[in-house]
This record gives C-alpha cells, sequence and structure tokens, in this order.
C-alpha cells in the first residue's frame, strides 16, 4: 500500500481505500457480533453507534479515492506485474481463510463447543494478517493480527462462556471477542486512512 518513490500512483492510494473499506466493513459486524453476545441490552443504541463509526470509515475511504484523481495513473510494468502477484496471493490468503472458518464453524458445532466460534474465528482472522503484512507492505498488519490472536486466546483461557450483567445474561465470548476485535479493526482503518492522507499529501 506505500510506496517509496516521490510520485504516488493513484493505484497506491486507491489500494489503502480499499483497506479502510474492509476494516471499516469486518469491523463493524464485529460490533454486531458483541451486539448479539448482549443478548438484547444495548439495542438500538450500540447498533447504532456501531454503524455510525463503520459508516466514517467508509467515508473516510471516499474520501481517499476522490483525492487520488489529482494524481497520476501512470504505472511502470513491473508496478502491473507486481499488482497482479499482490492481487493473486491476497485472494489465496482471502480463500484460506474463509476456507479455514467453515471448517471451525462445522467443528465447533459437531463437538457441542458452538459458543467457542466467535473465539476461534478471531484468532483464524488474526492470523491471516500475518502474511498480509509482507504483501501490502504494511507492518502495522502484524499488530493487528498479533492483537486479534491474542484478545480470543485470553479470553478463552480466562473468561467464562457466559456471565451476568443486572439481570441480563451475556454471552462473554461473542460480547468480549465482538467488540474487542471490532475496536481492533476500526482503529487499524484509521490508521490506514491517516496513511492514505499522507499518500495523498
Amino acid at each position: 500500500m506505500t510506496q517509496t518513490s516521490s510520485t504516488i500512483p493513484r493505484a497506491a492510494v486507491v489500494g489503502t481505500a480499499s483497506g479502510v473499506f474492509f476494516m471499516a466493513l469486518f469491523g463493524t459486524l464485529w460490533a454486531y457480533t458483541g451486539i448479539m453476545g448482549l443478548q438484547g441490552w444495548g439495542l438500538p443504541l450500540l447498533l447504532v453507534i456501531a454503524v455510525i463509526i463503520g459508516a466514517s470509515l467508509f467515508i473516510g475511504g471516499f474520501s481517499l479515492i476522490s483525492a487520488s484523481r489529482k494524481l497520476t495513473n501512470h504505472v511502470s510494468a513491473t508496478d502491473v506485474r507486481l499488482g497482479k502477484r499482490t492481487k493473486l496471493w491476497f485472494n489465496i490468503v482471502f480463500a484460506a481463510e474463509g476456507i479455514a472458518i467453515a471448517i471451525a464453524i462445522a467443528i465447533c458445532n459437531a463437538t457441542g463447543h458452538s459458543e467457542r466460534i466467535p473465539l476461534v474465528i478471531a484468532i483464524i482472522v488474526g492470523v491471516h494478517f500475518f502474511p498480509l503484512a509482507p504483501l501490502f507492505q504494511v507492518r502495522l498488519y502484524y499488530w493487528t493480527g498479533a492483537l486479534l490472536c491474542l484478545l480470543a486466546i485470553v479470553t478463552w483461557l480466562f473468561v467464562p462462556a457466559e456471565f451476568t450483567l443486572g439481570e441480563h445474561k451475556v454471552a462473554s465470548f461473542m460480547f468480549i471477542t465482538g467488540f474487542g476485535s471490532a475496536l481492533i479493526l476500526w482503529a487499524t482503518g484509521l490508521a490506514i486512512w491517516r496513511i492514505g492522507r499522507r499518500l495523498v499529501r
């Protein structure tokens, strides 16, 4: 996503905006998971807040695309080949993540541990960031992946599957992993947006 040359091609900024979109979308989906873990408590306020945060990041991504119009569309043949290679490996990593999640869900359901699904998914999502870091040359992704894995593992080891909040029973694995993952991805999206702003400037 970052370039070392003094001339920043538009594709680099658009690619950065795509990263913001992904973080906005999946961060909001994780927030919804956290809201489901509350089992009715906090609705609809928390859902509105989550949508506002996600929409704000989407707006930020579109602002990058709009600002990138003043940049050059020229890319070298080497950059074109590199872009195709990056896209190919991203698709492979993304597909592997999806397959791993589907297998994990099936295993959790088959073994009667469906409450662990958010934890396992968070670990898989975290792991998938590690190959993306060198692929997109964004070292921040190492931190994103590590934090997601750490959140899920610590929750798994030290938090009971359920607890009571006032008169409401909370599915803690969904609640903690959902909101925690949302905050991590939203923060990553904001950081990527700031990278994009620097590229534009």
